[in-house]
Order: structure tokens, then C-alpha cells, then sequence
């Protein structure tokens, strides 16, 4: 078992992006909040809006999802947790009120979540799809257009990702098959239907839009965005702002159109604006750009992807008129709205570039893993070029008693080669730990 790990401060390393509100998780387990908080969604007991980052919960989240005006996350233990605006998305049986501290709705086994404006769907650890909330639009998925503040199972099992548009819902199943359901208006759910006021076409039970071969999706107010197994970006729903990426600017596409052909890793979609990530750590975006959320300099639309970051960045999250996103040294980045200090940069003015808000620790940098084909042991690791990285082995985790067996540095591609290679007759564990330089 290989173990990657860090040290000194703490890199971020989970982010998500709301109406005017931002979130964040620490390695260490510690959620950061900023932004707009009239419903309490930054969860610090106030109603107070923040333009710095604060801390409202110490340790053990790992996962964050926000919602127009309120944020959710999930705990180490399975359990979710929610603050803000409460329609029902919460859970916890109640509908139509807000809080402004973090309460435990789900008390276990949720693996992954995803908020629309007013809705909720999570992952259960047996494959479950769960939802509540909102459902104006069919968005829950469950056959009627009730509102519910109870989690009710409309998939009983093999779902493995999920995505919340404003009114609409998507899922994966592993047999990599696309599903959705709510609001197709403008075509979003890319099932060759939509309607015009007052059809306002919607679909309240899952209704399957790609056979297979989908890992990744996303969603915006109106319009998706889903990756293959091949690297290719397809997207459908609202392009009027161009964020569809199709070159044009019209109003509503209701089938998938293939937008990129290969080497697409993530993908995020904001309010009226889409983000994606290419295999070099590249970052692109298209779309609304009104408020500067593309980072490109201007505040011109675009319908075509453009390059905003050359390289090294790791995830990225959109929300209405500003973006988020994390480099490999672990520091975050944000640009766009920023009328209720949602960048988190002590200030209430919007940037049309990234700028820094968190900075990666000094001397340490994130690792990335590759299995490659052929041998026993098949492992390659890329650092920061220049840095220096030890190899350290254990025989056991309980407790774990880590020997140094070399330190190297990073070529300069970022290659790590070790000249102790681990050995599964000897040694049970191993894992990479980045050093600091010498002083």
C-alpha cells in the first residue's frame, strides 16, 4: 500500500463555489467559509458577510457542496451536515427556515454530494442515490413535483457520481451511463426534448441520456457539461453566453455536441460559465465573463474554450460570477464577483485575474500517482521539478514505524526516480514525503 502525505502547513484540498458564497477544506480536515452569509451559509453563527477566509469547522471534513445560500459537507464518519437557507435540502425533516451554525442531518454513510439552488442529492456507500429538497422540476427525481425535507432513495444502487444544476440533477452508474432528470427548458439534460414558457418541459424520473463510457459530470443554472472515458468534453443545455464552448450563441441545444476531443481531466459549471481541465494541469474556461469569472483579463464573453492558467493546476469549482481553483503546490486561486467578499481576498471588488488567496506551503508540494501497465511494481511519481522527495517504508500501520530509505530530488519534468524501489517481500507500506529544502 503506497501512502502519499505532507507536512508543515496545510495545503487546501477541496473546494466549492455558491451563489456569493465560497468554501474550502484544509489537509487537516478544517472547513473555511467566505463570502455572502444572509441565511447564515457560512455557518459561523452569524449573519455576518466575510471578505477573508474563516474557520468554522476544526477537523474530519472531506467533502463540500454550496447551494445558492447554503453549504453543506460531509464528515470523515459518513455523516452530513448542513447551514444556510433550508428548503427542505437539508434533510432534517424541516422545510423553510435557515441556520447559521452547522447541524448533522444525515448521521452516516454518505460518500458524496451535490447541491442545485434548493435541492440535494448524495451518495450513499452501497450505491444508493438519495435526494431532497425543491422539486418544482422533477429535480429529486422521485415521480412527483413535491417538495421533501426527508432523504428519499430514487436509485437503489450502482451510482457513482453526481452532479445539481439549478433545477436539474445528473448521475453516473458504473456502467458509465448518463442520467437525468428536472428541468430541460433550454435542452440541459440533452435528451432531444425541451419546451419554451409555459411548456417549461421538465422530467421527474430518471431518464437515461448516454449509454456508457461517461466518468465525469457537471451543472450549471441551465446548461451540462460530461466527460468520456476518452478524454472528450461534451456539453448541452443554455449557450447563450457561449458556455457551451460550441462557438455559437445560442439560445438552447437540447442533444450532446462533442466540444473537445481528447485529454479533458475535470470539468466545473459555474452560473452561465464553464471551466475545464486538461491532462497538463492546463485550465480553460468559456462563457459569461461579465463580472471577470473566466480570469482572462477582460470582461468579454466568450464561446469558444481559451486557456486561462498554463499548467499546474489540480481542481476547480464555478458559482454565480466567480471561480475557484487549487494548484499542485496546494495554494487556491479565485477570480470574478466578488460583491460580498466571496474571493476571500479582503475586499469587495471583483478581479478579471486569479489571484492568490491561500498560499501552498512553503517546501512542500502535492504528488501525483500513476499506475503504469506491466511488472509488480509499476508505480511512476511526479513532484515539482527541483524539489526533493524521500521514500519511506513501514511494516506496519498500527503502529506505523516510517524508515527513511532515500531522498531524491524531482528532474526537471518533475519525474521522481528512487534508488531504493519498494520491495512487497519486505516492506508492506511505503509512502513518498516531500522535504523541505536545507536552510
Amino acid at each position: 500500500m503506497l501512502q502519499a502525505v505532507g507536512g508543515g502547513a496545510q495545503l487546501a484540498t477541496n473546494i466549492a463555489a455558491g451563489g456569493e458564497h465560497s468554501l474550502f477544506v484544509k489537509g487537516d480536515g478544517s472547513l473555511w467559509v467566505m463570502g455572502w452569509n444572509q441565511y447564515g451559509q457560512l455557518g459561523d453563527g452569524t449573519t455576518n458577510n466575510a471578505d477573508l477566509p474563516e474557520q468554522v469547522v476544526a477537523s474530519n471534513v472531506t467533502a463540500v457542496a454550496a447551494g445558492y445560500s447554503q453549504s453543506l459537507f460531509l464528515k470523515n464518519d459518513g455523516s452530513l451536515w448542513g447551514m444556510g437557507a433550508n428548503y427542505g435540502e437539508f434533510g432534517d425533516g424541516g422545510t423553510y427556515n435557515y441556520t447559521n451554525l452547522p447541524e448533522q442531518t444525515v448521521p452516516s454513510n454518505v460518500t458524496a454530494i451535490a447541491e442545485g439552488t434548493a435541492h440535494t442529492l448524495l451518495l450513499k456507500n452501497d450505491g444508493s442515490l438519495w435526494a431532497m429538497g425543491a422539486n418544482n422540476y422533477g429535480q429529486l427525481g422521485d415521480g412527483t413535483y413535491n417538495t421533501t425535507g426527508v432523504p428519499e432513495q430514487i436509485v437503489a444502487s450502482n451510482v457513482t457520481a453526481i452532479a445539481a444544476g439549478q433545477w436539474h440533477s445528473l448521475f453516473i452508474k458504473n456502467d458509465g451511463s448518463l442520467w437525468g432528470m428536472g428541468w430541460e427548458e433550454y435542452g440541459q439534460l440533452g435528451t432531444g426534448t425541451y419546451g419554451l414558457p409555459p411548456l417549461n418541459y421538465s422530467t421527474n424520473r430518471p431518464a437515461q441520456i448516454v449509454s456508457s463510457n461517461v466518468t465525469a459530470i457537471a451543472g450549471g443554472i441551465a446548461h451540462s457539461l460530461f466527460l468520456k472515458s476518452d478524454g472528450s468534453l461534451w456539453a448541452m443545455g443554455a449557450g447563450l453566453d457561449g458556455q457551451l464552448g460550441d462557438g455559437t450563441y445560442r439560445q438552447m441545444i437540447n442533444l450532446p455536441e462533442m466540444i473537445v476531443s481528447s485529454n479533458v481531466t475535470a470539468i466545473a459549471a459555474g452560473y452561465n460559465h464553464s471551466l475545464f481541465l486538461k491532462a497538463d494541469g492546463s485550465l480553460w474556461g468559456m462563457g459569461r465573463n461579465s463580472e471577470g469569472e473566466l480570469g482572462d483579463g477582460t470582461y468579454n464573453n466568450t464561446n469558444r474554450p481559451e486557456q486561462i492558467v498554463a499548467s499546474g493546476v489540480t481542481a476547480i469549482a464555478g458559482g454565480v460570477g466567480h471561480s475557484l481553483f487549487l494548484k499542485s503546490d496546494g495554494s487556491l486561486w479565485a477570480m470574478g464577483w466578488n460583491q460580498y467578499g466571496q474571493l476571500g481576498d479582503g475586499t469587495y471588488n471583483n478581479t478579471n485575474r486569479a489571484e492568490q488567496i491561500v498560499a501552498g506551503p512553503p517546501g512542500y508540494n502535492q504528488i501525483s500517482i500513476q499506475l503504469l501497465s506491466g511488472g509488480d511494481v509499476g508505480l511512476s511519481f511526479v513532484g515539482i521539478a527541483g524539489a526533493n522527495y524521500a521514500l519511506d517504508s513501514t511494516f506496519s500501520l498500527s503502529p506505523a514505524n516510517w524508515m527513511p530509505l532515500a531522498t531524491n530530488p524531482a528532474g526537471s519534468g518533475g519525474v521522481l526516480l528512487f534508488t531504493n524501489t519498494p520491495n512487497p517481500t519486505t516492506n508492506n507500506f511505503w509512502r513518498i514525503r516531500s522535504v523541505p529544502p536545507a536552510n
